[in-house]
């Protein structure tokens, strides 16, 4: 976070809190860093409900209120739109670009400017690879960026975080995991999960996988970084003009 500046005072910061053990990691990370970093911002987060039998994310809801925590819940028929209009794409990228969206309308609706989301290293090798095998680029998610609109921006605070440790994390501190958290993903076959068996199977042989493909994704991660950064100074600065 402090690599890529990500957070800076008077942020308005959502996290999208799915109720996997890599978003719910992320939220006592931020609690944490909101606790002792020497900035002051505030923190939410928002569950999308996929409507499908098996998700309940009611529990989520509980455990925040008892954090103090505001949290959003946004329900959306995701299957019933997926058979309706996806054409030529896998489920899980379409599923990707409707909650991403869901999550734009409420932040903007609600004043926040930071979308906090909790993909981490394991997820950027796979989308690499998926890129560069479906896609013919060199790409993957990135780390701090500003949206096409310009006025929101993404951090993605477990870039360099293996999945193993998040699964660890969460369950040293009895975190209240959803394991199916997306049901009908799982219940599909995807592109994503061949990627990840294959990365796995390939680790088996070179323990160095993740940290050279670490290195390798580095350029990409940071693309748009810089942009986002001064954007955030410059909305630092007006905060701190208006209060004087």
């Amino acid at each position: 976070m402090m690599h890529y500046q990500m957070l800076h005072h008077g942020d308005r910061v959502l996290l999208g809190l799915s109720g996997g053990k890599d978003s719910l990691s992320l939220l006592h990370i931020l609690r944490h860093v909101q606790r002792r970093a020497p900035i002051d911002f505030e923190l939410a987060a928002i569950t999308v409900d996929p409507m499908v039998p098996g998700f309940d994310p009611a529990p989520l809801g509980q455990y925040l209120a008892r954090l103090g925590i505001r949290h959003y819940r946004v329900s959306e028929d995701i299957t019933g739109l997926a058979e309706e209009h996806m054409i030529g794409d896998s489920y899980c990228s379409f599923c990707s670009r409707l909650k991403r969206g869901l999550l734009y309308r409420l932040a903007r609706e609600r004043g926040f400017n930071v979308l906090a989301l909790a993909q981490h290293l394991d997820d950027l090798a796979e989308s690499f690879l998926m890129s560069a095998f479906h896609g013919g680029k060199l790409n993957t998610m990135k780390a701090h960026y500003l949206n096409d609109a310009g006025d929101l921006r993404i951090i993605r605070p477990l870039v360099d975080v293996r999945e193993s440790t998040l699964a660890e994390f969460a369950r040293q501190h009895d975190l209240p995991v959803i394991p199916d958290n997306c049901p009908a993903c799982f219940a599909m076959p995807t592109q994503r999960e061949h990627y990840k068996q294959l990365l796995a199977a390939e680790e088996q042989g070179n323990d160095q996988l993740f940290h050279s493909l670490r290195s390798t994704m580095a350029p990409l991660v940071a693309i748009g970084a810089d942009q986002a950064i001064e954007h955030a100074t410059a909305q630092a600065g007006s905060l701190s003009d208006s209060r004087a």
